[in-house]
């Protein structure tokens, strides 16, 4: 499997004040300004993706193995045979708690976008998979146009104060454009907030991890 199929490396907002030394920061952001876009919950958990043929973490390449991908795989011989070739389903692996703990979790797989060969499918495309497949996407907390940074700004930092809607604090949030846009042009469309002083655990947590609870 070849590395290039792992998700792209999100850069931040440039007021984004959970951006740390090595993370990627961008400036201009007028490619979210005027269009359709939508807001997402950035959730706390570890990038995961499925083909029709296995389950992946943040890197591709090999399939993941990790005890806390358990029920990735459980879900993956469910809905592999509904993935076509070259697609990739990207989303948030909730089973092992890291920095927050979510008391409103339905599912331990939060889908936060689908890539199709060089093309990140629409949010629509998305939410369609999301209902076919029954599988969550990731709290959205906006739709809408934004046309000026001050107001995309204003928004974007009200709305990662607020609590998780899925219980907890709130990590951050995620801007995208609504359309689909090409593979390349991934760091213009879609960028991050991360709050201040979130505890990055993605070394770390994985130690003596414990599990999240579902409520049903």
């Amino acid at each position: 499997m070849e590395t290039k199929t792992k998700y792209p490396r999100t850069y931040h907002f440039k007021f984004s004040p959970g951006a740390k030394n090595n993370d990627r920061i961008n400036d201009d952001y007028s490619n979210l300004l005027g269009k359709n876009i939508l807001i997402t919950e950035k959730m706390d958990g570890s990038n995961t993706s499925f083909s029709n043929e296995a389950v992946f973490g943040r890197s591709h390449v090999e399939p993941t193995k990790n005890s806390w991908d358990v029920k990735m795989w459980e879900l993956h011989y469910r809905i592999k045979s509904d993935i076509e070739d070259d697609m990739f389903i990207f989303g948030e692996n909730m089973y092992g708690i890291h920095s927050i703990e979510y008391s409103e979790l339905t599912s331990y797989f939060y889908i936060f976008g689908i890539r199709y060969k060089d093309t990140w499918l629409s949010w629509d495309d998305v939410e369609e998979y999301s209902y076919l497949l029954d599988i969550p996407t990731v709290p959205v907390l906006f739709k809408g146009i934004i046309n000026t940074s001050k107001d995309l700004e204003k928004l974007v930092i009200d709305l990662a104060s607020q609590p998780s809607a899925l219980g907890g604090l709130r990590e951050g949030v995620v801007v995208r454009l609504r359309d689909s846009f090409q593979d390349e042009n991934f760091s213009n469309s879609l960028l991050k907030y991360v709050r201040k002083d979130h505890v990055s655990t993605d070394i770390h947590w994985s130690k003596n991890y414990k599990k999240a609870i579902l409520k049903y």
